[in-house]
């Protein structure tokens, strides 16, 4: 099997904004980020016996206490997921779905063209559902991402009020798929998306979403009240 899918070149360096984490400690994240999700993928196929299994447990609970035990409660970098940004350059180094430094990540690579999202992902083992084919949950979650990013592009901050996914035909693992998101109108305080989901030529699934705008500032003063 390849290694883990990575964006293509010259992807990150451009969605690297200012206050970013210092560039060799977001090299070490992503590496280590990068060889859990290997693992992950890695652990679901192997076929080791039984002792070696309970060796590799024991590393890996013995790097899971090193964490523990170290510095904790690090500042977020960047925003969780794109929809709350506002902006589409903004930095998603933890997003569970595109977050390079976020083990849970296929990784989705997303980029901006000709005023649509591309969003690319190599599904892999650990995001199976019917055998050989993503999880519709993980489609789900991946048309979010991807029309988050797309509603971001208005400029504002939003949630998702409504998605509606139609799955058209099962999405494959272990084949590059390839999201593609658009704004369709602005009414007011809500954002109206869609986007299609291809295999090739293949139309596995699309989605509608409405993203309701919202003051996040005036949120995080209310919560600070309480």
């Amino acid at each position: 099997m390849s290694d883990s899918p990575e964006p293509p070149p010259g992807w990150a360096s451009s969605w690297i904004p200012d206050g970013a984490p210092p560039e060799g400690q977001r090299a070490a994240f992503r590496r280590i980020a990068a060889a859990v999700r290997r693992m992950n993928e890695l652990l679901l196929d192997s076929r080791l016996p039984e002792a070696d299994l309970l060796d590799a447990a024991a590393a890996a609970e013995a790097l899971a206490a090193r964490f523990e035990n170290g510095p904790r409660n690090r500042p977020h970098w960047g925003f969780g997921e794109p929809a709350n940004s506002g902006n589409p350059r903004a930095h998603f180094e933890s997003s569970p779905l595109s977050g390079l430094g976020n083990p849970v990540a296929p990784p989705l690579a997303l980029a901006v063209e000709n005023g649509e999202v591309i969003g690319r992902v190599t599904f892999t083992r650990p995001y199976e559902g019917p055998p050989g084919h993503c999880h519709g949950g993980f489609v789900a979650a991946a048309f979010d991402e991807v029309l988050g990013l797309t509603q971001s592009m208005t400029g504002r901050t939003g949630m998702t009020g409504t998605l509606v996914v139609r799955y058209r035909k099962p999405t494959p693992l272990y084949r590059e798929v390839r999201f593609t998101g658009r704004v369709d109108r602005v009414d007011g305080r809500k954002i109206f998306t869609s986007a299609t989901l291809h295999d090739g030529e293949i139309l596995c699934a699309e989605a509608e979403a409405i993203f309701v705008q919202v003051d996040f500032d005036r949120l995080r003063r209310l919560a600070e009240q309480a």
